[in-house]
């Protein structure tokens, strides 16, 4: 288990999310990375990232299991801020899941699908860096409402750096509108989180936000996002 390295006693909760930002690159350098999937989220830090003209690799997440409209944005987002993205890291097709652990494993067993095509490729692609920052917000589900801007994450042995965590849903949209800044069109759809095809549906109003993704299950979270470490069974 990996021991958490000591950082400055700072009040992170009192800092804007660029301050942390800003914060992040200085303490961490080229072994600070931003992780993307191309929900508003990823817009809002990316733009951020440049408008602080930060130098921080961009690692995609990419599941293969994307909409059309998610790997549009990207590319938008690439040429509106000349991104340079890392190479994605490598996740089996999916062709090769069904052929390994049976068709349609999304149906059968998420956790399982998820941990193949979410975790195990993060796990790889944050070995060279100390933190990572993360698009997550409080407000998003149930299971993320305590998570603190700053944390310590024993499953990657990196600190997650949370800027926007403190961030709802309007404040999100209303930076992005303002900034003029590309986004993934789905969310205009009712899509207010998005993730896989199978997975993801539109939300109801009412509903919290990531009540589209894995609806009718009690699965909340893709796994990348649970700081404990992994089980002997899963480990890779």
């Amino acid at each position: 288990m990996a021991i958490a390295p000591r950082l400055p006693e700072l009040d992170f909760e009192a800092m804007s999310a660029e301050d942390l930002l800003r914060w992040a690159h200085q303490e961490f350098g080229e072994r600070l990375c931003l992780t993307c999937s191309w929900q508003k989220q990823s817009s809002v830090l990316v733009h951020m990232v440049s408008q602080l003209d930060l130098d921080v690799p961009i690692i995609e997440l990419d599941t293969q299991l994307f909409f059309r409209e998610t790997y549009e944005t990207r590319d938008r987002l690439v040429e509106r801020y000349g991104l340079e993205l890392l190479p994605p890291p490598f996740v089996i097709s999916v062709a090769e899941q069904h052929m390994q652990e049976g068709p349609n494993l999304w149906e059968t067993d998420p956790d399982r699908c998820c941990h193949i095509r979410k975790v195990e490729p993060l796990l790889t692609a944050l070995e060279p860096y100390s933190a990572w920052i993360s698009g997550i917000r409080r407000e998003q589900s149930p299971s993320r409402a305590d998570t603190p801007k700053v944390q310590w994450s024993e499953r990657y042995g990196v600190w997650k750096i949370h800027p926007l965590v403190d961030w709802n849903s309007e404040r999100v949209q209303a930076y992005i509108t303002v900034n003029e800044i590309p986004y993934n069109p789905l969310h205009d759809a009712g899509y207010r989180s998005i993730g896989c095809i199978p997975c993801t549906r539109p939300t109801a109003p009412g509903e919290e936000e990531r009540a589209g993704r894995w609806a009718g299950s009690d699965k909340l979270e893709c796994g990348i996002h649970q700081d404990t470490p992994l089980p002997k069974e899963m480990n890779v």
